[in-house]
């Protein structure tokens, strides 16, 4: 029952929040909200576990799906949808899918959280296998939308991960890994959007970032993979060009048109003296990692 879910219960510290000023409700909120990366962190080690499952697995052709309801769906799909480009991933490697479709994004969909057969509806659609993994995500734990998810996926042979916050979650039994921060009582009782909803996201953040890392698109900290679809995408790639070489803003500009835009391409390109097909090669053979492409080769 709701009753006994921790992220439902009344938060002392807020129970005259209404009769707060501005300043006192911001004062409040920021105390409670500081012990959100405490709680994330102590799942640090279920955390890279997921990592190494999904970077694995996507690097074998499979997905990343995230799927859940309300804000848990909501916060699923934003993260999907950064991925591309940030790390120049494939739209169809990180998939967000939300209970009652894409008008849920801006609204509630009457009982569609309620229905663990459309999650399984919603999965068949994608043709989700054994490849891939999914990401359950419910605040409560108990959503009946994300408990179909998750068993429909353990069926497919998928990976699947559990991400709630509230201990003792009903999806623990669902999923082959959980994730589960426990932020405590919201400062208004059960808006998960809040304590949860960010603790959510830190999660989400984590999992396709160091995944990403891990396949390499990333060199050091700079975002070598990223899509140049935007000015200001444009100028960051020729900055890291220009960071990782000795030519001037002007040159790497060049360098990245022979390049056909390809950032990682255009550095191996300049650095060891190849042609962009031959860069391009080297950097499969390396599986797509720039440090790996350019360890045996001139500086």
């Amino acid at each position: 029952m709701l009753e006994h879910l921790t992220t439902e219960a009344r938060n002392p510290a807020s129970e005259d929040l209404d009769g707060l000023s501005a300043t006192g409700i911001v004062e409040l909120i920021c105390s409670e909200d500081a012990r959100v990366a405490e709680a994330v962190r102590e799942q640090s080690a279920s955390i890279a576990q997921a990592i190494d499952v999904i970077s694995n697995r996507l690097m074998h052709g499979g997905r990343l799906v995230y799927i859940g309801a309300g804000t848990s769906g909501r916060l699923g799909i934003l993260d999907a949808a950064e991925c591309p480009p940030t790390f120049n991933s494939d739209p169809a490697q990180v998939v967000g899918i939300i209970a009652g479709g894409s008008p849920a994004m801006l609204r509630a969909v009457e009982g569609a959280e309620d229905s663990p057969e459309l999650a399984a509806e919603d999965l068949r659609e994608i043709e989700l296998c054994s490849h891939d993994v999914v990401v359950g995500i419910a605040t409560s734990g108990r959503t009946p939308y994300v408990l179909g998810a998750l068993d429909y996926a353990r069926k497919q042979g998928a990976y699947a991960v559990g991400l709630s916050c509230n201990r003792d979650a009903a999806l623990s039994s669902r999923a082959d890994l959980t994730i589960i921060p426990v932020v405590g009582p919201e400062i208004v009782s059960g808006s998960t959007r809040m304590k949860a909803g960010t603790a959510t996201k830190m999660v989400l953040n984590m999992l396709s970032t160091g995944a990403m890392v891990r396949m390499g698109k990333t060199y050091g900290n700079l975002m070598v993979d990223l899509q140049a679809t935007n000015s200001k995408l444009t100028q960051r790639a020729e900055r890291i060009v220009c960071s990782l070489t000795d030519l001037s803003p002007e040159e790497a500009t060049e360098l990245l048109e022979q390049c056909d835009g390809e950032l990682k391409t255009a550095i191996v390109a300049h650095r060891l003296g190849h042609s962009p097909t031959e860069a391009r090669q080297r950097l499969s053979t390396a599986q797509g990692h720039l440090r790996q492409a350019l360890s045996n080769g001139r500086r």
